[in-house]
């Protein structure tokens, strides 16, 4: 087992992972976690609501399947307790195990259950469909913060903005493999093909990255941070607790520290690829309908709110290309965020997250070459704003209920800005007659919340990270 050494405030000497084994590990786990959850979240818009919901009018069928898509960000909460307590009271490495099992199994599962529309399946398939969606969400509850830790507790000194933006490169990584795939697939099979088993091929595969992510982690010593806290008889009995007694301004700040990011990117990734694929004119929408040997109905007649009208591959190869910017900007946040501190990096980027939002109607009314813009812009800014929070969010907890409170924090932001951020703007496009301007402004208001709680706190980047133990 290769390792390094170091010395401590103590002048003790500690093991310490080495450099590419923190790295790979690191994002090989995020990067799996996040891939099966974007494949969910693909295939929520793709497949999920003709499958498991055949008997609804099909803007029912999508908020049907983005509710259940949003059962996972309730889950989220619960994993950051269930998850952030055995990685406080046990370690980081043993709980990084168990989360990618959770999701690793759950995602596996997904892909073996027959759809609604098999003779009776037609009320347990959905049901089994949220109970899956629930382990998916509980499971990523706990690994994120896990990851983030492995990445900053092993970091040099000064690095570890760096070193956090390793764990969140896993995001735009899983995001391109997950949709990579469901390119090739849906663009070699048929539509009928597609949608009877095609759609299974990417949840299955996960197993595969499971066995490496798990081979990876398995092969982890202990952060020197955890060490110290077990060698000076720190554990906390109940780190929710100790938490919420002694940490409940830091849980407040950093949950909405962490809110315009959770609602930029569900807005730049599942309700932008169901306004761009969305029919731009009643009469495509009843092409399509024809095609897919449908009938268009007037009761959907009557809902129809236009979209781009783009054909699915070609606005997913759009969404590729812009979170190949998402992947660069992650990495150039890091730098920066170590440079100009986390607070002032960050109050910068808020900024134009608000600014952005006012953009969305106009840039989505220039057409493709508008879309396309949007997407650059948009995953710009997600890059710059993620990268650093692998470092703030730890860094704003002593060691021995960091786990629980960088997750805790991290998900509760997300119940209450990803969980809604779908079904909200699918509802505020069809309540603007198939205009974004009300998705824009909500993501400015969203980003004015984040700026308020980061002009109130205070910057982390000089916070002593290994000897801050409550």
């Amino acid at each position: 087992m290769t390792s390094s050494t170091a010395a401590g405030a103590s002048g003790t000497t500690k093991p310490l992972n080495s450099r590419g084994k923190v790295i790979f590990a690191s994002l090989i786990g995020t990067t799996i976690e996040f891939y099966d959850f974007y494949i969910y979240a693909t295939a929520a818009v793709l497949v999920f609501p003709s499958l498991f919901f055949p008997n609804q009018t099909s803007a029912n069928q999508l908020l049907s399947s983005f509710a259940v898509f949003g059962v996972a960000f309730v889950a989220r909460p619960l994993g950051s307790i269930v998850f952030g307590h055995f990685g406080d009271k046990i370690g980081r490495k043993a709980t990084l195990v168990a989360s990618l099992l959770t999701m690793g199994i759950a995602t596996f599962l997904i892909g073996l259950l027959p759809a609604a529309t098999s003779e009776g399946w037609v009320f347990l398939a959905p049901l089994l469909l949220v109970v899956l969606r629930f382990l998916q969400g509980l499971a990523l509850g706990g690994e994120w913060s896990g990851a983030a830790l492995l990445a900053t507790e092993n970091a040099p000194e000064g690095k570890r903005a760096v070193y956090g933006t390793f764990p969140q490169l896993g995001a735009p990584i899983g995001f391109i493999l997950a949709n990579l795939l469901f390119v090739l697939l849906s663009s070699t099979l048929s539509p009928e093909a597609f949608l009877d088993w095609g759609w299974r091929v990417p949840f299955l595969l996960s197993a595969v990255m499971v066995i490496i992510g798990l081979y990876v982690r398995l092969k982890l010593i202990e952060s020197a941070s955890f060490q110290k806290v077990q060698k000076e008889g720190k554990v906390v009995k109940v780190p929710l607790g100790t938490t919420f007694r002694l940490h409940w301004r830091a849980l407040i700040l950093g949950t909405f520290i962490m809110f315009a990011t959770y609602v930029l990117f569900y807005f730049m990734t599942a309700f932008t690829l169901t306004y761009g694929t969305a029919p731009s004119s009643l009469e495509q929408a009843q092409a399509r309908a024809e095609a897919a040997g449908k009938e268009f109905t007037a009761a959907q007649e009557a809902a129809f709110v236009p979209g781009l009208g783009m054909a699915r591959t070609d606005f997913l190869w759009m969404l590729i290309i812009g979170v190949v910017f998402f992947g660069i900007f992650t990495i150039v946040s890091g730098p920066l965020a170590e440079r100009f501190g986390r607070r002032k990096m960050l109050l910068a980027t808020t900024v134009g997250i608000a600014v952005f939002g006012l953009l969305w109607a106009p840039l989505f009314a220039a057409g493709t070459a508008g879309a396309m813009a949007l997407l650059i812009i948009g995953f710009i800014l997600m890059g710059l704003t993620f990268g650093p929070m692998a470092a703030v969010l730890p860094e704003l907890f002593p060691a021995n209920v960091r786990y629980t409170g960088s997750a805790v924090a991290y998900n509760v932001s997300s119940m209450i800005g990803a969980a809604p951020a779908s079904f909200i703007a699918v509802a505020l496009w069809q309540a603007a007659g198939g205009s974004t301007v009300l998705v824009g402004a909500y993501l400015t208001v969203a980003a004015v919340l984040t700026f308020i709680a980061l002009y109130i706190s205070r910057e982390t980047r000089d916070n002593d990270y290994e000897n801050n133990v409550a």
